[in-house]
């Protein structure tokens, strides 16, 4: 496994970020807990879950099943850096009003107590804002995460769905109060999905936040899943896989002649990025996490790239030079 740094900290991660999504919901826990203990011994150090995962009546579920992990003991927490999030509806009737999606300070004080219970743990490494509300000031919300990282609960700061300007409005404001400010940005960004690279990537690679892409194979379409019987759980219908049938055919046709799976070479093309981090690879069975694991093995040179760029066009560069002259 590789490691690098998560954004300008100095906290090291593996290249690959274990998303753990479908535990408690297409993973049962006896599978969880074989892909957890199997990530770990493959070097995979970056742990990411969220409050609502298990979602709806079930929010929290998934939480609780890492928790169950980590009292397996065996160094399992200690050698997990532990992220997750929170800004969504936890179903829970005490908070009254304050259940609704958003952030503020009150959310997060009494959202990062039930993240730390449901894990069995006092501490999480990255603690993630899991959507932007431009409603809260940022005064509000970096004073209650200055609280939470004084009391030891959480280490840093993280984003996510966040825009180019979120993130530069956020980092303005931690400067002015000493603080570090965020040192990641969980975005949609994949083969499929390239408008992150217009203002995001840019924005994170100036400020110094690690970007940590979510939905790396686009629900499934860019794991080869549409010519293996089927789409993929997430991937849409099938006028969404007709609309890209013909670059997805190009797509495979170009990962045979590199003798890789397309699921190796979506992820291995992320990881070429410089502005990347590490991919979230959101599994459901033990063979999905050993197939990702060669991602990190394959390098693409110019040429790979090329031809990758020729079948998914990006948005013609960064801001404004995509756009104006």
């Amino acid at each position: 496994m590789e490691y690098t740094t998560l954004g300008r900290s100095g906290l090291k991660v593996s290249r690959l970020c274990l998303g753990t999504m479908n535990f408690g919901v297409d993973t049962d826990e006896k599978e969880a807990f074989r892909i957890m203990d199997a990530a770990l011994d493959a070097g995979i150090n970056f742990f990411d879950t969220a409050n609502i995962y298990g979602w709806g009546e079930n929010a929290g579920r998934t939480e609780k099943i890492i928790g169950r992990w980590f009292k397996l003991g065996g160094g399992r927490r200690a050698r997990t850096v532990l992220a997750t999030k929170f800004y969504g509806d936890m179903q829970d009737k005490t908070d009254g009003p304050n259940g609704e999606r958003g952030l503020s300070a009150y959310k997060l004080r009494r959202h990062l107590e039930g993240s730390l219970k449901r894990l069995k743990t006092d501490h999480i490494e990255l603690y993630q804002m899991h959507h932007v509300d431009r409603n809260v000031s940022w005064a509000e919300l970096w004073n209650a995460f200055e609280h939470a990282a004084a009391s030891g609960q959480i280490g840093y700061v993280g984003s996510s769905n966040f825009a180019g300007w979120d993130m530069a409005v956020a980092q303005g404001e931690a400067k002015a109060r000493g603080l570090l400010g965020l040192v990641s940005e969980q975005h949609k960004y994949n083969l499929l999905c390239r408008l992150p690279e217009l203002e995001v990537l840019p924005a994170a690679e100036h400020l110094g936040i690690g970007i940590i892409p979510w939905s790396p194979l686009d629900g499934g379409l860019l794991a080869g899943n549409w010519h293996r019987g089927g789409a993929g759980k997430r991937s849409g219908d099938a006028k969404r896989l007709d609309k890209h049938r013909e670059q997805l055919e190009a797509f495979s046709a170009l990962c045979d002649e590199l003798g890789a799976r397309e699921d190796t070479v979506a992820l291995a093309w992320l990881l070429a990025n410089p502005a990347v981090t590490a991919p979230i690879i959101g599994v459901r069975t033990l063979e999905q996490f050993q197939r990702s694991l060669k991602a990190v093995e394959l390098k693409l040179d110019e040429q790979a790239l090329a031809r990758l760029d020729e079948i998914f066009p990006g948005p013609g560069g960064d801001a404004p030079r995509a756009y104006a002259w």
